[in-house]
């Protein structure tokens, strides 16, 4: 059952209760939550897309990773191609293709292909980032670190090649199928260096607070300064995705965040497990009594009100109204609920 979005709402390319106005949107590491088989994790996948679309979440996107037991997508590109056939107007996102890894005419071709099938609604999420073990990064694409030397060539070419403006031996080499409406492109990062990147190709940038630390303020800051418009974007923009826990009590929130904790670490002692109680009560705590403190937390747990002042935070910390959220969530049933209220449905 699809639930609709019946009831009230608030938050989601509307105004929230504090008047201002956000886009959220659902980035997906496709986890196997509780031992959840491959299969089940992708129906889930698919699930939560539709879902988000019913609740008025603007784009979901999602993850590659690489021989991770407990994450269920090595290629977005398919899950996308998957879900695009079960979804009609939510945009569809990788978060992120890492470049390094690939040929950017095969990237190019399989993103226009995506854009040809759902047109208007592909979005090219890229990130430098290995996604996997050094086992697996060598077994899929031989010397990472040289390819990571080599991303500004590959992403000169992707661009290019994005642009119909790319020569292999001063012969033109054209990524086809062409769509009517061209895939928007975005980079995908923690720190200066990606920012720099997006900026230099004319790209959309997304900080990944949920895996930094830092506040984000000088990526973004770099990014805006060194900016230079493209083909695809004549102007600067900016999302910023977080990780978030949302339950109708802040204690519920807590706990469920806790057995995540749990799942991930396996078993611990009742120390550990104390321990583990007072880091997530911190997360939900999104005042810093230090404002020079340029340290953020990486994941909130709260009510829907908690949430959104971090959202709120966020995205006038980064002057971004562009939220993406990641959830892992203990079990599929409860991920699904933290999107839901967090969309403002009660």
């Amino acid at each position: 059952m699809i639930w609709t979005n019946a009831g009230k709402k608030w938050g989601i390319d509307t105004q929230d209760r504090s008047g201002e106005k956000f886009s959220l949107g659902v980035l997906d590491l496709v986890p196997r939550l509780n031992g959840a088989s491959a299969e089940h994790a992708l129906q889930q996948a698919v699930l939560l897309a539709q879902q988000a679309e019913a609740w008025g979440y603007r784009r979901y996107w999602a993850s590659e990773h690489h021989d991770m037991a407990e994450l269920a997508s090595a290629s977005p590109e398919v899950l996308l191609s998957h879900i695009g056939a079960k979804t009609d107007t939510i945009l569809l996102g990788s978060g992120a293709v890492l470049l390094p890894h690939y040929s950017p005419l095969k990237v190019a071709e399989s993103f226009r292909l995506l854009a040809s099938l759902y047109p208007g609604r592909i979005e090219l999420g890229l990130g430098r980032a290995p996604g996997g073990g050094p086992h697996a990064t060598m077994a899929l694409s031989g010397n990472y670190l040289q390819h990571v030397s080599d991303l500004p060539a590959k992403l000169a070419s992707l661009t290019e090649l994005l642009e119909d403006r790319f020569a292999y031996e001063d012969v033109m080499v054209t990524a086809r199928p062409v769509p009517e409406i061209p895939l928007s492109l975005w980079m995908l990062g923690t720190n200066v260096k990606s920012a720099v990147y997006a900026a230099q190709f004319g790209m959309g940038y997304v900080f990944g607070q949920f895996m930094s630390d830092s506040d984000g303020v000088e990526a973004v800051r770099r990014y805006r300064e060194e900016f230079v418009p493209s083909a695809g974007l004549k102007e600067p923009e900016v999302m910023v995705a977080v990780s978030a826990m949302c339950a109708a009590t802040e204690n519920d929130a807590i706990h469920w965040s806790m057995e995540i904790a749990s799942q991930r670490k396996g078993n611990r002692d009742t120390n550990e497990r104390e321990k583990n109680m007072d880091t997530v009560k911190g997360s939900s705590q999104s005042n810093s009594s230090n404002k020079e403190d340029k340290e953020v937390q990486r994941h909130v747990a709260g009510t829907p009100e908690q949430i959104w002042q971090y959202i709120r935070q966020a995205g006038q910390r980064l002057n971004t109204n562009r939220i993406l959220v990641v959830t892992a969530g203990p079990d599929y049933e409860r991920r699904l609920e933290s999107y839901r209220l967090l969309a403002g449905l009660r």
